[in-house]
């Protein structure tokens, strides 16, 4: 039985869950680090030798750690992911039977007058954690919430079987 990748917004709890690949997802990271190195590349005068500084740069730009707390119980593991200057918007939540994946994008913009020129500068952070859990969950009944920059999740595990006996009636 083959698992599917389940996509969440975090503001809209109550509607279907979108299924996006994985795969598309760390692509579109992987080409927005690689374009990052390159421009970094292209910054430092096309210096050969230097290839994995650029991508350390890239990387160190581009992407912040999300720090994250996982809490079990017998019904629920819960999740806590430090996401800070991330809005609901932001934010996705890819729902597997046995992983949880954050992704998050945002572009901020800083503009400065001197004079009558306007320089302006822009940067995109992204975040992309992948949380590993050590049961099965019910994709279809998580919950997020977003508050002060920390998102909680509430991931229900699916029901352990129960082994019945049938005990022949005496005739």
């Amino acid at each position: 039985m083959g698992e599917a990748t389940a996509m969440k917004r975090v503001e809209e709890p109550t509607r279907p869950i979108k299924y996006v690949p994985l795969f598309d997802q760390m692509e579109d990271t992987f080409n927005a680090l690689g374009r990052r190195a390159y421009e970094i590349f292209e910054s430092n005068g096309r210096a050969f030798g230097c290839e994995l500084e650029n991508w350390f740069q890239a990387e160190k730009e581009l992407l912040h750690p999300v720090p994250v707390n996982i809490t079990e119980s017998d019904e629920s593991f819960e999740v806590k992911a430090e996401v800070p200057g991330f809005n609901e918007k932001e934010i996705e939540i890819g729902v597997e039977p046995r992983r949880v994946t954050i992704t998050g994008k945002r572009e901020t913009k800083k503009e400065e007058k001197k004079g009558k020129a306007v320089s302006a500068e822009s940067r995109s952070d992204q975040i992309l954690r992948m949380v590993d859990l050590p049961a099965e969950i019910e994709t279809d009944k998580v919950t997020a919430t977003l508050k002060n920059g920390v998102l909680e999740l509430a991931l229900p595990k699916v029901a352990k079987a129960q082994t019945l006996r049938i005990h022949p009636k005496a005739a």
